[in-house]
């Protein structure tokens, strides 16, 4: 990376609390996972919803002000991260900032309703088109805070959030813009998205397990993915900032050729690549953990595991993931990774995942830790956190 970014906000609401001491707490309570079971076209699902306090800060945004009553889950809980990383950053609204806000489902819920209607009615509701667009997010969340830097929308599957990380640096590097928020929001818990997910064979089928998803369990001979949602936003200042919670001091990313529509090699050739290129002229010991991806698919754990065997060798870094916690929230996992990759530094405690039988090492001190992400057709996103 050509200058170091200071991440000087971060706002987040997601099954783990809406405030950074919720979610930290819910993380050391290291058993506990945040997993309910609802009913979706009379079949009982494993997700990861929002509690109830958090549901009711949603209902309180959405009825503050008219035009919100009429907007996706989706553009309230990034307005509400936005919120929050804008006022821990000490910025203020109106100042000149960009925005980077992605999702890679968008407005699922309204679109599904509007499309419900439209086949009742044979007639489109007037705001279904304005309302469902992907790039109203973060247009929303720009008309919320006031902004008057660049506003981008954008959509790279469950590697999104990662992605809006990236581009909001290459902004700040170029030097032309001096501050940008970036993040990821999704509200994937809908009829349909749950029967896409089942479909492809990868959803749980044990919601009524301790652990409904068993994320790094390399033995698991079932895929146990299920859905979350959430939204996490971080404020990006150039160089080192005082009071920064971490500073980004390498970006990787990379594709592999699509050899089926969902999966990626064997041996995660995307992930190789992406996280030495975020590693950079570094050594692989100097990196102490690795926020994985690792959905909690059989193909998807593995492949990842086994990319990060051939980076590292035998000396690999403590290894974790929150899914088994939170479930996967499609474009917004990585952000809601790399929050906690931050907490882990700031408090400087590993968050073990339970029941993974994956060695670790967790007297290590932590200084530099990866998040890695990927999405559908094998484009992979690494990011490296340090506290210097």
């Amino acid at each position: 990376m050509k200058d170091i970014i200071s991440i000087t906000g971060i706002g987040s609401i997601s099954p783990l609390g809406d405030t950074l001491e919720k979610v930290w707490k819910s993380y050391l309570d290291k058993e506990k996972h945040f997993i309910s079971v609802k009913s979706f076209n009379g079949s009982l699902e494993a997700t990861g919803s929002l509690d109830n306090t958090s549901s009711t800060l949603l209902d309180e945004l959405r009825n503050s002000f008219s035009h919100y009553k009429n907007v996706d889950k989706t553009v309230l809980m990034g307005i509400y991260a936005g919120r929050q990383a804008l006022k821990d950053a000490r910025w203020k609204s109106g100042n000149h900032f960009g925005i980077n806000m992605g999702s890679s489902r968008g407005a699922t819920g309204l679109f599904e309703q509007y499309h419900s209607e439209f086949l009742d009615t044979k007639k489109a509701a007037t705001l279904s088109s304005p309302t469902t667009t992907l790039g109203n997010i973060a247009t929303w969340l720009s008309n919320d805070l006031q902004s008057k830097g660049p506003t981008i929308s954008h959509s790279i599957t469950c590697s999104t959030a990662l992605h809006s990380i990236t581009n909001g640096v290459a902004w700040l590097q170029s030097g032309m813009c001096d501050k940008f928020m970036v993040g990821g929001s999704e509200a994937p818990l809908t009829p349909f998205t749950i029967a896409q997910m089942k479909s492809l064979k990868i959803y749980t089928q044990s919601p009524e397990e301790r652990y409904p998803c068993r994320t790094l369990d390399m033995n698991k001979q079932k895929n146990q993915m299920f859905l979350g949602e959430g939204a996490a936003v971080f404020c990006l200042e150039k160089g080192k900032q005082p009071g920064a919670k971490a500073y980004i001091t390498g970006i990787g990313y990379a594709t592999e050729p699509l050899k089926h529509n969902i999966s990626i090699s064997t041996n995660a050739d995307c992930f190789q690549d992406s996280m030495k290129m975020a590693i950079g002229n570094e050594t692989t010991e100097t990196i102490d953990a690795i926020v994985m991806h690792a959905p909690g698919t059989i193909k998807g754990d593995l492949s990842e595991y086994n990319a990060i065997q051939a980076v590292f060798g035998n000396k690999k870094p403590l290894l974790t993931s929150n899914k088994w916690k939170i479930g996967h929230s499609f474009g917004a996992s990585g952000a809601l990774s790399i929050e906690l990759a931050i907490l882990m530094l700031q408090n400087q405690e590993f968050i073990e995942v339970p029941f993974s039988k994956v060695p670790i090492k967790t007297n290590t001190p932590l200084r530099n830790i990866l998040v890695n992400a990927v999405g559908f057709g094998g484009n992979a996103v690494t990011v490296k956190l340090s506290i210097v």
